[in-house]
């Protein structure tokens, strides 16, 4: 598949997506949006692959949405293999089911959040800068904030999205939006990690994983004992 605003490929059993956006920070249109979404799903539902691989061209990883292209379509370069859905780059993200490791290596800015708070593991750069800046444009980081209910406690949420200015990659890792720096890291090591992983019971788990937030807590144990059962019987 040729995508207009990011690349693939399947190395072993990684599949790697690359934001190729970099002349316009990476911000993301409807039209990416979708491509991320089919691309996920070609990961979802190939076998081989255990782990997904997210890195961006440029110096920017994500300036979030091009507020442009989604109040004016025609600005928006489609893609005739994909037929565009009206869906967020968050659920796009929540409906990736392998493990996810984002390798960021430029500054993350607005609902470039939703990519990062949507893997499983973050690596950034020391050097990387974080960045809500909605409520000084006069909206509000509305979509990021369910992806941040994942990793912070209202309080520290709401904080972060009125402080509108820059803040470091320490602060990140210390808020649990970044899981370490690249500079510590053996990423090489971590991607073998998942090599032997049974792709089944991956898949199985994050999928079950996914569902219990819109379920009853009553029904959790049921619902994953079914799906432990099903799994063990495949």
């Amino acid at each position: 598949m040729t995508y207009n605003y990011i690349k693939t490929q399947i190395s072993g059993h990684v599949f790697e997506l690359t934001l190729a956006r970099a002349s316009k920070r990476n911000a993301f249109t409807p039209s990416m949006v979708n491509e991320i979404h089919h691309a996920f799903a070609q990961a979802n539902d190939n076998d081989v692959v255990k782990l997904v691989l997210i890195r961006a061209e440029g110096p920017v990883f994500c300036a979030g949405m091009d507020l442009k292209t989604f109040e004016n379509d025609t600005l928006d370069v489609q893609n005739p293999l994909i037929k565009n859905k009206n869906i967020s780059l968050g659920e796009v993200f929540d409906k990736l089911y392998k493990p996810s490791i984002a390798l960021v290596e430029g500054h993350v800015i607005a609902g470039g959040f939703l990519i990062i708070l949507g893997c499983t593991y973050v690596y950034c750069t020391k050097e990387t800068q974080f960045r809500l800046p909605e409520l000084a444009l006069g909206i509000f980081p509305f979509q990021v904030m369910a992806s941040l209910l994942k990793v912070l406690p209202e309080k520290k949420l709401l904080q972060l999205c009125l402080e509108t200015a820059y803040f470091d990659a320490i602060k990140a890792k210390e808020l649990g939006i970044v899981d370490g720096f690249l500079e510590e890291m053996d990423i090489d090591n971590q991607i073998k990690l998942f090599e032997s992983a049974d792709v089944n019971a991956l898949k199985a788990g994050i999928e079950a994983l996914r569902s219990l937030p819109s379920m009853a807590q009553e029904n959790r144990y049921q619902f994953l004992k079914e799906k432990l059962d099903h799994l063990k019987n495949r």
